[in-house]
């Protein structure tokens, strides 16, 4: 860790983390911010971590902002999640973690404007993970399941570890997420999923466990999309929350479906509200990757400091 109130160089921050005396302590890391008392400071989260996310309540009862692209805090039990957003409303800072679903694509923010000028959300179906549907994209007569995988992963599409999206957690803490927002009070639990793969194969000590495991799943994942194609249909991990009820895996959608066509790492929301209830709102782009992400954090720091 480091604190200039100057400002860090950016020419030589590396070497200031890499100091044997600069390495980060949680406690010691919080008690600085306290004592610098800079206005209107702001902590930014790109971790997974979970030790990190449970600083929140202790950096917002301190007056601290929050911006995070960790999903870990938000998708904790409901009386967490409800507590960290009290405890903004009470402190009068922020709590915004736009990145949790969809990268840089304004969907949390969009959901909330509905919401505060009277509308109520009662369908959402979307494909929220990046990795996934670059997977599933990928996947041809010369790319296995496995490759496509270890793309992603070379594309930095994928969680830290892969597992967390391949055994459907991701988007399920991404559709509670959804859930959470559009005023259901659920658990992770609440989440059906229908896995695609053994999860015996994703209980893996390192990545390249992980990438032979997954060759086991070459021939059925192959197999499976081979079929949806002779029905012209394609495979999509799709997320659905209807009416307080949600559930994620993997789908065939035809050509009619708005997924049908997505390419690449593209991200779909699809809102069903009081006042889109024929035809959704539909939020679509990329979804995954390192630019995309920053965008949308270093979007809601804005959001903050021009307030």
């Amino acid at each position: 860790m480091s604190f200039d109130e100057k400002g860090i160089s950016l020419s030589v921050w590396l070497e200031d983390l890499t100091k044997e005396e600069t390495k980060f302590n949680s406690a010691d890391f919080v008690n600085q911010l306290r004592s610098l008392n800079l206005r209107n400071t702001i902590f930014i989260d790109n971790t997974a971590s979970a030790e990190i996310a449970a600083l929140y309540a202790e950096l917002l009862t301190s007056k601290v902002h929050v911006v995070t692209s960790n999903k870990i805090a938000a998708s904790s039990e409901y009386v967490g999640y409800a507590k960290l957003k009290k405890l903004a409303i009470e402190k009068g800072v922020q709590f915004l973690f736009e990145t949790n679903v969809a990268a840089g694509l304004p969907v949390i923010r969009t959901m909330r404007d509905l919401l505060l000028t009277g509308d109520r959300i009662h369908k959402v179906q979307a494909v929220l993970s990046g990795t996934m549907n670059f997977i599933f994209n990928t996947i041809s007569d010369k790319i296995s399941f496995s490759e496509a995988v270890a793309m992603a992963k070379e594309k930095k599409y994928t969680e830290p570890d892969p597992a967390i999206d391949l055994s459907g957690l991701d988007v399920r803490r991404k559709a509670l997420i959804l859930a959470r927002e559009a005023g259901y009070h659920m658990e992770l639990n609440d989440v059906n999923t229908e896995p695609f793969l053994d999860p015996a194969l994703l209980k893996a000590s390192s990545w390249d466990e992980l990438y032979r495991n997954l060759q086991n799943a070459d021939a059925e994942i192959a197999s499976r999309a081979m079929a949806a194609d002779k029905k012209h249909c394609r495979l999509r991990f799709l997320a659905e929350i209807d009416h307080g009820n949600a559930k994620v895996g993997l789908q065939e959608v035809d050509a009619t479906h708005p997924a049908y066509t997505l390419s690449g790492s593209d991200n779909l929301v699809l809102l069903y509200t009081d006042r889109y209830k024929d035809l959704p709102l539909v939020i679509r782009g990329a979804g995954a990757g390192p630019a995309v992400t920053a965008s949308g954090v270093l979007a809601d720091v804005l959001r903050i400091v021009n307030v």
